[in-house]
């Protein structure tokens, strides 16, 4: 597989033709005449949901980080150090490994966006670790120096740079995959211990934060889902029994390493997350995601932490989210029937 060329003139491709990748683009966003809707519809989707870090007050937090627990402040630290580096990862894995080998315009757009989005919440969790930590140059050397957060950070890296060593159709799938389960897995248990400082009416700002950033991974999480369902559409002869297995060990091992990332962050210390939980969570969200891209279930397990979802809603727009000092948080609300 070769990387698209930005102009190429000599294209005949018609609208009905494209591909997610493996087609022959122009370079020419013609953006009224489309064939992904569902992608057209997230580009929506995403400018609707504008924000910027410095609209949340993180004010209170700087006290509220001050009075946790130590166990409590090592686990966010760990959890903001996790964070950092998976948009980091993805800010440059979008642009530079994904984006060269997708032949859609209207995917290629969406892409873009999310670029800028991973972008803009590295900035957040600049503005969070310079707001209330007190050792934020720690904050940043823990990817190198935590053993645990380097050994996730490696395995997280990995299905990527197989993509970047030896483009094919298999790596570039895998990397779907892959993006799918950073977006859908990865993240969701640091939210989650944010979203249980709060309910403890601690880092408010935090949290609110974190429910912006949130609704920014839910877009990218449909974005390759919908990818990955068009190519089983287009191109079915590469979803063989070996590439189904692979998947299937993907999601196993993305389990495994999460659900003993969450264990280690909270260290049986923080109410409300014990291991089990923290463990049935990561498996009724790996069962949500296979679900999505019609593979079958492997756990079919309850969500264990219900409340967890109400934090990260966006339906009230009259009522502000912990009385911060934004006053619309619905810019723009998903419905998932458009996709």
């Amino acid at each position: 597989m070769i990387r698209k060329k930005i102009y190429n003139p000599e294209s005949k491709e018609k609208t009905k033709e494209r591909k997610i990748f493996g087609g022959n683009p122009t370079g020419i966003f013609e953006l009224n005449d489309i064939k992904y809707q569902w992608a057209y519809n997230l580009w929506e989707m995403m400018l609707n949901n504008t924000w910027f870090p410095k609209e949340v007050d993180m004010t209170r937090d700087v006290n509220d980080y001050k009075r946790l627990t130590p166990d409590e402040k090592t686990a966010y630290d760990k959890v903001l150090a996790q964070l950092i580096f998976m948009d980091s990862l993805q800010t440059n894995n979008i642009i530079d490994n994904i984006n060269p080998f997708i032949t859609a315009p209207e995917v290629n757009l969406i892409l873009v966006r999310q670029a800028f989005e991973e972008a803009l919440h590295s900035q957040s969790y600049a503005v969070m670790v310079d707001s209330i930590s007190t050792n934020s140059a720690e904050i940043y050397e823990l990817w190198r120096r935590d053993m645990m957060l380097k050994r996730k950070n490696d395995a997280i890296a990995k299905v990527y740079e197989e993509l970047s060593e030896d483009p094919n159709d298999t790596t570039i799938l895998k990397a779907m995959f892959a993006n799918q389960i950073l977006e859908g897995i990865y993240f969701y248990g640091g939210f989650a211990y944010i979203y249980t400082l709060a309910r403890s009416d601690k880092m408010l700002g935090s949290a609110q934060m974190i429910r912006f950033i949130q609704r920014d991974e839910v877009t990218h999480l449909l974005m390759f889902q919908n990818m990955i369902n068009a190519t089983k559409k287009e191109r079915p002869e590469l979803f063989t029994t070996q590439l189904i297995e692979e998947v299937y060990k993907m999601f196993e091992s993305a389990v495994k390493l999460e659900s003993e990332w969450g264990a280690y962050i909270t260290q049986g210390q923080i109410l409300g997350l014990t291991d089990k939980i923290i463990e049935q969570y990561v498996k009724y969200l790996a069962d949500q995601r296979l679900h999505a891209v019609g593979f079958k279930k492997l756990y079919n397990v309850e969500h264990p932490i219900k409340w967890v979802d109400n934090f990260s809603k966006f339906n009230d727009q009259k009522t502000n989210f912990f009385e911060s000092n934004v006053t619309n948080y619905s810019k723009g609300s998903l419905d998932m029937d458009d996709f």
